[in-house]
């Protein structure tokens, strides 16, 4: 995880926040390094996490959470982390080879909905009340999704995807009081009315929103692009206000820097 990005969102392993959708989004930039720390972020918060890969496999996501302190296999191991690898599906459902239960099998049948994978992000999240032992040890479940896009290209309407979306709210953050962290791609084109759809409905739904924008300016090796972090209020308290900031950021090996835009140490 990258601490300095838990400064700005003002949280911390040791008391993460509960209960809340928070919505990743990048737009003409590669906004994975969110996913990589809300990944090791909950990991370390120790967080029971159904994470839905669609983008990369297991070993890549493993390699970058080496570098952040934590450990895919190990957290596999002992029960922490269920790995759903929608990556390998999409290619075994579109290459016709696979030789067991498909999570995105319903790609191939008319009138398909996501409620197979669904059911899967259930079973990993909710205890099965068999008396294993090991679920209480965890704070509160955690889905993360990565990235939603892919299920468009994949031809999955934005409806569709939303709908899933929305069921796995229920589960996670009202009935398991745990937490959802999606990501997906802006295409920013007008005409990409489905993207443009998925994109606005799950930032009304969200109460946090992270969203990646590459420079106005073009490349920069000192600037990778610029975080604008919008933070809903609390409807509960029927607040509606949106509260925004904006910091530009660079990424290193390890972490990544967060400053004020046109503050840049390079700049200065």
């Amino acid at each position: 995880m990258f601490p300095e990005l838990n400064n700005l969102l003002n949280v911390s392993p040791e008391k993460p926040e509960q209960g809340t959708f928070t919505l990743l989004c990048d737009a003409k930039t590669d906004g994975s390094f969110l996913v990589h720390h809300f990944l090791s972020f909950y990991l370390k918060a120790n967080c029971k996490v159904c994470f839905v890969a669609f983008l990369q496999s297991f070993s890549h996501y493993n390699i970058v959470g080496q570098k952040l302190g934590v450990s895919l296999i190990a957290a596999r191991d002992r029960g922490q982390l269920v790995f759903l690898e929608g990556l390998k599906s999409a290619v075994e459902v579109l290459f016709g080879s696979e030789e067991q239960p498909n999570t995105l099998k319903i790609i191939r049948e008319s009138g398909s909905d996501l409620k197979s994978l669904y059911e899967l992000v259930q079973k990993a999240l909710i205890p099965s009340g068999d008396g294993d032992g090991d679920i209480a040890s965890w704070k509160f479940p955690v889905l993360l999704v990565d990235d939603l896009s892919v299920l468009l290209s994949l031809g999955v309407q934005a409806v569709t995807i939303l709908d899933f979306i929305q069921y796995c709210r229920l589960t996670v953050c009202c009935q398991l009081k745990g937490n959802v962290v999606a990501l997906v791609h802006d295409s920013d084109k007008t005409e990409d009315e489905e993207n443009a759809l998925l994109v606005n409905a799950l930032g009304h739904q969200s109460s946090l929103i992270l969203r990646a924008e590459g420079l106005v300016t073009g490349f920069c090796k000192d600037v990778h692009g610029q975080l604008k972090i919008l933070r809903r209020g609390s409807q509960q308290l029927k607040v509606e206000q949106t509260r925004s900031l904006i910091y530009q950021y660079k990424i290193q090996d390890k972490s990544v820097t967060f400053f004020a835009k046109g503050l840049s140490p390079a700049v200065l």
